[in-house]
């Protein structure tokens, strides 16, 4: 359907950015592009600033901030840049001089501020922009790749004249990422320069990466349109992934086949107007010199990794998991993990499962595409209710609520606060805020929530609460549902959270940070779901068979290490779509 990705036609700019969700393929795209630049002969760099990467894994070799030499490629360099050790060093640059000179509870609020997202993505925004600055770097190499691109909230927040002001070090206004630039104002020049390097069309290729399901379709055309809107035109979309070997009489082989070919076919007109290209499915890890020169050619043989043995008794099914709900009498369960491992039709499983089992479920979701009730209708619907949370709406009442408490200011500290209320971290405690009023229905039934808020709200929110007792003075208005749900979500006899993945490198280590985030916030969550894993189905085409062998490595790595509790959820030939085909899959 598209044209193979080939780096020695497609990459004519010095700087390419790499950017998707979770578990698309990012990282090993990257490196195998920029193995087959310096085998051409160029002089290349590939620089990665994502927390949860695994450049260290794919080249054998320990890496640090500092370029080195790759074994076995000439012209190849690579640096691990790490922007949570960044981000660190910078909290405690901007917190450490009020030591001792604030209440602690005024400190704690800082410090929680500065612990989001945004500031992590800061950090690495000015790790590689001293990488650019370096002008013995950028003499060296006639490439330079970075996996994950930075996104277009933080540039445009680096663009604002107030980002650079003092209206950070005065405001109270309640923003979620309250000062993530301040103290940055002697950057002002150098940062300019990058933001204009990114948006120069012979400079930069913006390199979108996907895989062929309509949830990463659906990331990649929001991060391209956001980037665009910012200046950054010079995009080229990769659809990785892709099936072709299908084996006729394997039904797993055929409906994986489908599936595909399915969500090729409904991919938005917006980014078929796109440069795009394709990349095949391959069985093997993307590890390792050899698998990363095969990856751009047509030798397609299967490398079958036969090393990692896991035992089977260990992995349990889903109804044992309804089964635990059911006599335990938990009465709210969360389900967290990225876009895309199937936190929403796990959620509406497990609702499935305790209605089955006689209890009044209500299950609410975040999702705008779920159409979480239509999938649910049929029986068990008089004892099942279902709410849709429109993050847009709560997002629109909260940004209202924050800018009429600021009063008035000009229209340069108006921009900046409009531009900080669009975060990610705006919008996760705006939705916090209404959740927490579902969950209050937990008195009367279980409550299911599709996407749990993160340790960092939770902290926020929790900090929030301390500062307003200290000072008499509120970040925003906390009403009692938020003030009473972190002691219930703390409370493990009454709250269960929910890890989902998938048994690949990039969701296992994602869910792993989001764990450990959440452990900071006094939650501990004792049940990961590995979903659509290959290694559950009884495949005998060759490359989906060997897929299934290698996914053992990362159902070893959950079972055995992050969580008490592991649940395998084989790859389903049809969509969970139906009340009772939910309940068949439960009765497997």
């Amino acid at each position: 359907m598209f044209p193979a990705f080939s780096p020695d036609v497609t990459v004519k700019t010095p700087f390419l950015f790499f950017t998707g969700k979770g578990g698309v393929g990012k990282t090993s795209t990257a490196c195998a592009t920029a193995v087959a630049l310096a085998d051409a002969g160029e002089k290349v760099l590939i620089v990665s600033t994502d927390p949860a990467s695994n450049l260290q894994d794919v080249f054998g070799m320990k890496l640090t901030n500092e370029p080195q030499g790759v074994k076995e490629v000439e012209g190849l360099f690579a640096c691990n840049l790490d922007p949570e050790e960044s981000a660190r060093h910078y909290k405690e640059t901007m917190v450490g001089p009020y030591r001792g000179k604030l209440p602690d509870v005024v400190v704690n609020q800082m410090e929680e501020q500065l612990s989001g997202a945004c500031t992590v993505e800061i950090a690495a925004f000015d790790e590689f922009t001293n990488l650019l600055a370096n002008e013995t770097v950028m003499e060296q190499f006639d490439h330079i790749l970075f996996d994950t691109a930075p996104t277009g909230h933080t540039l445009r927040l680096l663009k604002l004249p107030t980002a650079w002001s003092g209206f950070l070090d005065d405001s109270t206004h309640g923003a979620s990422c309250l000062g993530p630039l301040a103290g940055l104002g002697e950057k002002k020049e150098l940062y300019e320069k990058t933001v204009k390097a990114l948006s120069s069309p012979d400079q930069t290729t913006l390199i979108l990466v996907s895989r062929p399901d309509g949830s990463s379709f659906k990331e990649a055309e929001r991060a391209s349109k956001e980037l665009k809107d910012i200046g950054i035109t010079n995009q080229k979309l990769i659809v990785n992934g892709v099936y072709h070997t299908k084996l006729e009489g394997d039904s797993v082989s055929e409906a994986f086949y489908d599936k595909h070919q399915k969500a090729l076919h409904a991919m938005p007109s917006y980014l078929e107007c796109l440069n795009v290209y394709s990349l095949p499915f391959v069985a093997y890890s993307l590890t390792g010199l050899e698998n990363l020169r095969r990856f751009f050619g047509e030798e397609m043989d299967v490398i079958e990794d036969t090393t990692v043995e896991i035992s089977e008794a260990k992995l349990n099914p889903v109804n044992e998991l309804v089964e635990k709900y059911s006599q335990q009498g938990t009465r709210v369960i969360m389900t967290m993990g990225k876009g895309g491992v199937g936190k929403t039709s796990i959620a509406a499983l497990l609702a499935v499962g305790l209605v089955e089992k006689g209890h009044n479920v209500h299950l609410t979701t975040t999702d705008p595409a779920a159409h979480i009730t239509d999938r649910l209708q049929g029986s068990g619907a008089d004892r099942l209710s279902v709410s849709r949370i429109d993050p847009v709406a709560e997002v629109e009442k909260y940004k209202a609520e924050v800018l009429a408490e600021a009063g008035d200011l000009d229209e340069e500290a108006k921009a900046y606060m409009e531009e900080d209320l669009r975060s990610p971290c705006t919008e996760e405690i705006a939705v916090f805020r209404a959740f927490a009023s579902v969950v209050a229905r937990a008195d009367n039934e279980i409550v299911i929530i599709d996407t749990a808020p993160t340790g960092h709200t939770l902290l926020l929110l929790d900090a929030s609460q301390s500062y307003h007792k200290e000072l008499e003075r509120s970040t925003g208005e906390i009403p009692e549902s938020v003030k009473n749900l972190l002691p219930r979500l703390r409370n493990q006899a009454e709250t269960d959270v929910l890890l989902i993945t998938l048994p690949e490198a990039t969701p296992v280590h994602e869910a792993e940070r989001l764990q450990n985030d959440l452990k900071r916030a006094d939650i501990y969550p004792t049940t990961w779901i590995i979903n659509q894993s290959l290694f559950g189905t009884d495949t005998e085409e060759p490359n989906l068979r060997t897929k299934a062998n290698n996914e053992k490595r990362w159902i070893k790595e959950v079972n055995e290490r992050l969580a008490s509790n592991t649940i395998l959820l084989p790859w389903q030939k049809e969509d969970m779509i139906g009340y009772s085909k939910m309940k068949d899959l439960l009765l497997k």
